[in-house]
């Protein structure tokens, strides 16, 4: 049993590696939960180390892997790395924009054996869309790509990410995801990390809003039963509990960045005094096994009290290590989305207020910006 492991007699092997081939993108959403400090091209893994990841994760007993990014179609090797990713037994899930993916390049991760393609709208309409992108004519090529999809038999997922610029348009969301034949739809209220974080006073919506938002999805769930799967993604700071951190710290998945640091969840690095070790220098068996990272926060032993006693702590350990760290300065305190959290009706008067004012902080372009710089 490893340091930190608390109840968990022995080490399951990661169900999932979510590998973000590069921070490039094409789109700049003010709800995007990257960074704030992207790493630059220079920095990327190159084609070999990624494959050798791939060979090692499946090794591990991994049975996925999500091709994420950023952009993951802009890198060039986006066919091979496919290619071989599926070779080696994983299931592929490529998280795209649908921006540049024209038939060629389709065709081509079609023949490298993707298994299946999430397919990200920032609106039900072109407008919003395109708006909350930053990209004009991004409504077309997503509608194009998503056509190419369903046409080749993949499974589609329409993954879309609502706040309060966009949580009105639920439903249509819902008739988007009918109408271009995806068999899955993810409706994920903004989490706030990254630029998410950066831009929440403008992002964040009303607890009426969202209590309509989840009452329309429930109804919406046994109606399509058997033509589309609904999941949602509801907003922590009007939760009751939290959600377990990436399904709990270091339980079920690894995520490795652009440069190849490996990480229990994509906003580890914001915590500081974590030691990331990077796949560059060490197998994945290792740093799942060993990494100071991972064993940080990894079972229950790390608890302190409410979280310690609760009956809930092996269903949501304890909540989110970064949004504790965010919100209450400390990432080993108890998620203050908990109500049991002393920091719990403090996170809901901050999201009531955010949510009365109006929207002109949403810095549509900063992370434009950064991608750029």
């Amino acid at each position: 049993m490893k340091k930190g492991a608390g109840s968990m007699t022995a080490l399951a092997p990661p169900i999932g590696v979510l590998v973000e081939l590069t921070h490039r993108c094409p789109l700049g959403c003010p709800h995007c939960s990257n960074p704030l400090k992207l790493e630059p091209p220079a920095a990327e893994l190159d084609t070999e180390t990624w494959k050798r990841v791939f060979e090692e994760a499946a090794a591990l007993g991994a049975l996925h892997v999500h091709l994420s990014g950023g952009e993951p179609t802009a890198r060039r090797d986006i066919v091979a790395l496919t290619r071989h990713a599926a070779q080696c037994g994983l299931y592929t899930n490529l998280i795209t924009s649908g921006i540049g993916v024209g038939e060629r390049l389709w065709g081509g991760l079609v023949e490298a054996g993707l298994d299946h393609a999430q397919l990200s709208f920032q609106g039900a309409d072109e407008g919003t869309n395109d708006r909350l992108g930053h990209y004009d004519g991004a409504w077309a090529k997503k509608r194009a790509f998503a056509a190419m999809v369903t046409t080749a038999g993949v499974p589609l997922t329409v993954n879309a990410v609502v706040s309060r610029p966009n949580l009105h348009q639920v439903s249509a969301f819902i008739d988007l995801a009918l109408e271009l034949g995806a068999r899955r739809l993810e409706v994920a209220h903004t989490q706030y990390y990254g630029w998410a974080l950066a831009n929440r006073a403008a992002l964040m919506p009303a607890l009426k809003e969202t209590e309509e938002a989840i009452r329309l999805v429930e109804a919406a769930r046994p109606k399509l039963a058997g033509r589309l799967v609904i999941d949602m993604v509801v907003p922590d700071y009007y939760a009751r509990y939290p959600k377990p951190c990436a399904g709990g710290w270091g339980r079920l998945a690894i995520n490795v960045s652009p440069s190849g640091k490996a990480m229990p969840c994509h906003a580890a690095e914001t915590i500081p005094g974590l030691e990331f070790w990077n796949v560059r220098d060490r197998s994945l068996a290792e740093i799942w096994a060993d990494s100071p990272a991972f064993n940080a926060f990894r079972g229950t032993d790390w608890m302190r009290e409410p979280c310690r006693t609760c009956d809930r702590k092996e269903i949501d350990f304890g909540g989110c290590r970064c949004q504790a760290l965010a919100l209450a300065g400390d990432a080993a305190a108890t998620d203050p989305a908990c109500s049991k959290s002393p920091l719990h009706a403090r996170i809901g008067r901050t999201a009531a207020a955010e949510a009365e004012a109006g929207s002109e902080a949403i810095r549509w372009r900063s992370y434009k910006a950064a991608l750029e710089g």
